[in-house]
């Protein structure tokens, strides 16, 4: 079928409903990689015009992706609610637009049409907003979820604390694990990149996390990335597995790359809920996507990678995670080339999450190599802070030196909570004053040395 609008005299068509969807896309270097991109900007306006006038329903008839060849797209027709759908079933995609901006789309409609939606139909909405409209619906979407802290309420902000170490060396992981505790971070989760997969490296750093975080009762949860595989087999093996960890992409030959199926998915999810180690709650998964993953694979199959991107979070939406967040700079300029459009795809995905019904966060982040600066972090902390992330990862001084990448850090955190008026979680709030670390506003308090109330953990860590 083929998609048709005439605009300044000049007939534009799009023969496919990939085809469409990628042109209507806002400028991006990995639609220009991949050949996708529109050929002008007359052309981008063109099929967003053509766009508007596509029925929702149109990607329940027309997958992208075939559905005897791909397990995604098998997952998203399979598993969509036809009775959650109803509400908008008769829209267009334009007037869907027009529905998610108007005051009868509050929390409680967005939050019962999320089964109701698809991955095409929030990628082909989010082409048509601008970034205020991304920031204005996605605000209004909430999504909560708990293990051993409650993520995602209303006025809350969490952040992973991320003490990644090029070696894992112990002293240098608990150093940035102190710093992080000082300064209010790792309610959302103490996450480490690990420098290697071994297991025996996992396993250590799962043991150190979870030492410190059962000796001081920190209500919050572990997760050490590495791959499910090793996850399932320490699990096996009695090792303190919190979250399941594993990235994930929206085709199946993306997640071939990434040495994931869904069945080894479920394989994990299983196992963890069955260690029952949350106190508050049962989410035990925790993934992270990012724009440009299928393409990099040669996994996208001409599909625009903002639309593959959402395509993952039916993969995430499957098991009921408890963090969800995208990596949005890490991939590198190749795909997301200045802070301009890491920016744009940061709303994006997390619009584009909220509205599929995830907890979603963001590593607001940015290579070295990318054409963005510490300026760019701040304007996206602070709209991602309006817009209502769940959380946002943090990394000491805002360089991970193991990764080699920037990010946010510990007191960008301490500044959007300042700023936005938004607190931690409700049971590391709990925590952070019953050991004598809040002030009478709310705030860190700022005290040192012996008289700092993280002094015996800060001992302990260097012993």
């Amino acid at each position: 079928m083929s998609y048709t609008s005439v605009l300044g005299g000049r007939h534009h068509r799009f023969d496919t409903l990939a085809r469409l969807l990628a042109a209507a896309s806002p400028e991006r270097s990995g639609d220009r990689l991949a050949g996708l991109a529109a050929a002008s900007e007359q052309e981008r306006v063109a099929a967003r015009w053509a766009l508007a006038d596509v029925p929702l329903t149109e990607f329940l008839a027309e997958p992208l992706i075939p559905y005897e060849t791909d397990d995604v797209t098998r997952l998203i027709l399979d598993t969509h609610d036809t009775a959650a759908f109803a509400p908008v079933a008769g829209l267009t995609v334009g007037e869907f637009r027009e529905w998610l901006l108007s005051p009868g789309a509050d929390a409680g409609a967005l939050a019962a049409l999320a089964p109701g939606l698809t991955p095409e139909m929030v990628a082909a909405v989010s082409k048509l907003m601008g970034n205020a409209d991304l920031v204005a619906v996605a605000r209004k979407v909430r999504v909560v979820t708990a293990f051993r802290s409650t993520i995602g309420l209303p006025g809350r902000l969490a952040t992973r604390l991320q003490p990644n170490h090029p070696t894992d060396d112990p002293a240098g992981v608990a150093a940035a694990l102190l710093d992080g505790l000082l300064l209010g971070s790792g309610d959302a989760v103490i996450g480490i990149n690990p420098a290697t997969d071994s297991p025996k490296a996992v396993r250590d750093l799962l043991e150190l996390l979870d030492g410190v975080i059962q000796r001081y009762a920190i209500p919050t949860q572990s997760c050490v990335l590495c791959h499910v595989t090793t996850s399932v087999d320490l699990m096996s093996r009695g090792a303190p597995v919190d979250l399941v960890f594993q990235s994930i992409a929206g085709t199946q030959a993306a997640n071939a790359s990434f040495g994931v199926t869904l069945g080894l998915l479920d394989e994990a999810y299983e196992a963890a809920l069955a260690l029952e180690r949350g106190t508050v709650g049962r989410n035990v998964m925790y993934f992270e996507t990012g724009q440009g993953s299928a393409l990099s694979a040669g996994a996208h199959h001409g599909v625009d990678q903002q639309t593959v991107e959402a395509r993952a979070y039916a993969v995430a939406r499957r098991y009921d995670p408890l963090l969800v967040n995208t990596v949005v700079g890490f991939i590198g300029p190749e795909y997301l080339y200045d802070g301009r459009q890491i920016l744009r795809a940061a709303l994006e995905d997390h619009f584009c999450g909220k509205l599929l019904g995830l907890p979603m966060g963001l590593d607001i982040c940015y290579t070295n190599h990318a054409d963005a600066d510490d300026d760019d972090i701040a304007t996206m902390l602070t709209m991602l802070g309006v817009a209502g992330a769940s959380f946002v990862i943090c990394t000491p001084g805002g360089d991970d030196i193991m990764l080699n990448y920037q990010s946010a850090s510990y007191h960008d955190a301490l500044y959007l909570r300042e700023v936005l008026g938004l607190r931690p979680a409700p049971e590391f709030e709990t925590w952070l004053d019953s050991i004598g670390l809040l002030d009478e506003k709310g705030g860190i308090r700022e005290t040192t040395g012996a008289a700092h109330p993280l002094t015996a953990i800060g001992k302990e860590l260097a012993a």
